[in-house]
């Protein structure tokens, strides 16, 4: 979740909504990669989660990362809700997983650098103080009461909003966690194009990595059970946006988009205010009931942005947001897939062209697919498995026409970086495959297996 926003002065003209995003733009050489990753932490010895305060908590967490390596600390009402170092940050989500989000880097080599490096830190602090963390998309075994809701105002609001629409909303704040990869466009055109092949293809890699197949004790029925949660949440702020595929788009397009969403709140001294389904077009018009006679700052349109939550999402940049958590090598392949398909303008056209002639059913079909089957999915005559290994293609091609080298010029490119995808179409298997194999064969359906086997 996002971090309140901040440098953004009054609103004065209706223009300026679109012009924020348009601020985004970038030449090619100033294009970077910006990698988040959220995981579960727990005990080690109950394998309960981690509560926010104590001896052993979040909290502890925060204050062994700041005071060992050198985080800045970030309060929320005297709470340690974050921290913060060289463009990084770290942050919680609502039930206590911890998330960093990564610096804007060049290239996925240091991307891998940048993730190896916390998990080290994250492991020498946990290690002190008896918590272990693992990457997963949705809580195996906890319950919604064993997760604790952090000390966050943003959070007490949409948890209690969550309960109000949809049936999944608290089980996406308390118990899932994803890896995502924020890229720049060149222009509004750039954008466009961008977003309609992210869009397109998110179900590709919900699919590649699916790791969620257990909840609340058993299998679920899914190979993404996260990827369900998300499809009934909110109708209001989530799904594939058909719109973004038709014509007209471009920023002032998105921007109606997010005026229509219902607000959650506005920022202002250190307070979330309840702003709850009202408008932000009468926030423009100082008619919020919130704050009569108050205008929002692009502060405040900034925040409001971070409160929709569709399969791939425009700011100043664009976010990937369909794949799971997951296990080190699979935080690096993430931004490796993404760049690939991006970050070069041939496969850029390649994935257009491969996805440009399906309607809305079929993109919405192999995104269901994709939560339930995985790679097994099929819609519209599309089979998703043979899908991801033209799409892995397409980003090989791309990744090389990169030609960003690595350890000291020793790696030519970043292409090795796909490799544990490549693997698993492959295969066949997913990680929730994998997970589901053992549960059924070694572990004997003792789900309790999967802690000392897949944490960091």
């Amino acid at each position: 979740m996002s971090i309140p926003q901040s440098g953004g002065g009054p609103i004065e003209r209706f223009e300026q909504l679109a012009e924020y995003m348009e601020e985004g733009c970038k030449p090619r050489e100033d294009w970077r990669i910006g990698t988040e990753h959220e995981k579960f932490g727990y005990c080690e010895d109950s394998l309960l989660p981690l509560p926010y305060d104590g001896p052993r908590s979040v909290k502890a967490m925060l204050e062994g990362l700041r005071d060992a390596f050198g985080w800045e600390a970030v309060l929320e009402q005297d709470n340690l809700i974050g921290l913060t170092k060289d463009g990084a940050n770290i942050s919680l989500e609502p039930g206590g997983q911890l998330e960093l989000s990564g610096a804007p880097l060049e290239n996925i080599h240091q991307t891998c650098d940048e993730v190896n490096e916390h998990l080290r830190e994250v492991h020498q602090v946990a290690d002190k103080i008896g918590a272990r963390f693992i990457g997963l998309g949705a809580a195996p075994i906890w319950t919604h009461e064993q997760m604790p809701l952090m000390p966050k105002g943003r959070y007490k609001l949409m948890n209690d909003y969550m309960q109000t629409v949809g049936t999944h909303g608290t089980q996406m704040m308390r118990r899932t966690c994803t890896v995502q990869v924020n890229l720049d466009f060149a222009s509004e055109a750039d954008m466009v194009q961008k977003m309609r092949v992210a869009l397109a293809l998110q179900p590709v890699a919900t699919a590649l990595f699916a790791n969620s197949p257990f909840f609340e004790g058993k299998p679920n029925g899914h190979k993404s059970w996260r990827s369900r949660i998300w499809r009934s949440l909110d109708a209001a702020r989530t799904g594939m946006v058909p719109f973004v595929f038709e014509d007209g788009m471009g920023f002032q397009r998105w921007v109606d988009y997010v005026l229509d969403v219902p607000m959650y709140f506005v920022y202002r001294d250190g307070h979330y205010i309840n702003a709850l389904g009202q408008s932000f077009r009468d926030f423009l018009k100082g008619e919020l009931p919130a704050l009569p006679g108050e205008k929002p700052t692009l502060s405040d349109w900034a925040d409001h942005m971070t409160t929709v939550f569709p399969e791939a999402r425009v700011k100043k940049y664009i976010e990937m947001r369909g794949a799971d958590g997951g296990p080190w090598r699979r935080l690096c392949a993430l931004p490796a897939l993404w760049v690939g398909l991006l970050y070069d303008q041939s496969a850029l056209d390649a994935a257009w062209d491969l996805v440009k002639g399906w309607d809305v059913e079929t993109r919405e079909g192999l995104r269901v697919g994709a939560s339930v089957q995985g790679l097994e999915a099929e819609a519209g005559g599309v089979k998703m498995k043979a899908l991801a290994r033209e799409v892995l293609e397409i980003a090989e091609a791309g990744l090389k026409a990169r030609a960003r080298p690595g350890a000291a010029g020793l790696i030519p490119d970043e292409t090795h970086f796909l490799d544990a995808l490549k693997e698993t179409v492959d295969s066949g298997k997913t990680p929730a495959d994998e997970l589901l194999e053992h549960y059924h064969g070694d572990w004997n359906g003792d789900l309790t297996r999967i802690y000392a086997e897949y944490s960091y």
